[in-house]
């Protein structure tokens, strides 16, 4: 069973990309972020027609997920999380799928930093950890798939220095991101890729794709029902040099069967 997250950087404008990574591929499920169009406008027909199921949390310019399924329509479990009912982002998507629960996750940005954008991002990250912590006490094989917007060690990224004041890199983003895996949740791509060097994301600014200058992002987190079945963690890296790629790439996860 392949789970796979991708940010698709405007499901419109990459949906023949999106169609042609689902065609080549073919994931049991895809988690999609910043998909960037409202509820109405999704393209369910096109998706449908390509052979999966899908739900959608959208909004209308910027952010908003969606998770598809082959062959099925997933279970919405959960549209947003609580804490902050103002909080009116398309970011956090949650629902049964082939026996797993899965999140389509869009963590905030929060550059710049410090600021209230940096401020949002870590109340973000604490809701989504208690989030995470009600999902634990079910029991049940899950995966947070998303965009985390979280450098988590220096070797996940191309430079240091260039990225140490960006908020995807600061000491409170990383230890909020740390306090999920000290709950017990498994990184898949650690795991397979320990040493690190292995992107998930590169600007389309200063020649990033060419230059190699890219970090690791993108995440998939395990229960341990989950991490149980671990099977591989890869990236999908070719599909960022496509033609009017998303500057992120597929990332995924493959579990054995339950």
């Amino acid at each position: 069973m392949r789970i796979a997250t991708f940010n698709i950087n405007g499901i419109k404008a990459r949906l023949p990309r999106l169609l042609e990574w689902l065609d080549e591929t073919r994931p049991d499920v895809a988690c999609l972020q910043e998909i960037k169009t409202s509820d109405e406008t999704f393209p369910a027909k096109e998706i449908e027609e390509a052979g999966y199921g899908a739900i959608w949390h959208g909004q209308k310019g910027f952010n908003g997920v969606a998770i598809l399924a082959r062959g099925e329509t997933p279970v919405e479990v959960c549209r947003g999380l609580e804490g902050e009912p103002e909080d009116e982002h398309s970011r956090y998507l949650e629902a049964d799928v082939k026996g797993v629960r899965v999140a389509s996750i869009y963590l905030p940005n929060g550059n710049p930093q410090p600021g209230p954008k940096f401020d949002y991002k870590l109340r973000w990250m604490d809701r989504l950890r208690r989030r995470a912590m009600e999902i634990w006490t079910e029991e049940v094989p899950a995966v947070l798939a998303g965009d985390y917007n979280v450098i988590p060690r220096d070797v996940d990224t191309f430079s240091v220095k260039a990225m140490q004041d960006d908020a995807l890199m600061q000491p409170e983003s990383r230890a909020a991101y740390r306090r999920m895996l000290n709950d017990g949740w498994t990184d898949a791509i650690l795991t397979r890729h320990p040493a690190g060097g292995l992107w998930t994301f590169w600007d389309y600014q200063a020649n990033s794709w060419p230059r190699d200058a890219g970090f690791r992002i993108d995440h998939l987190l395990l229960s341990p029902a989950a991490a149980d079945r671990l099977i591989d963690a890869q990236v999908d890296r070719d599909f960022r040099g496509r033609e009017k790629a998303s500057d992120h790439a597929p990332t995924w996860v493959e579990l054995r069967p339950a």
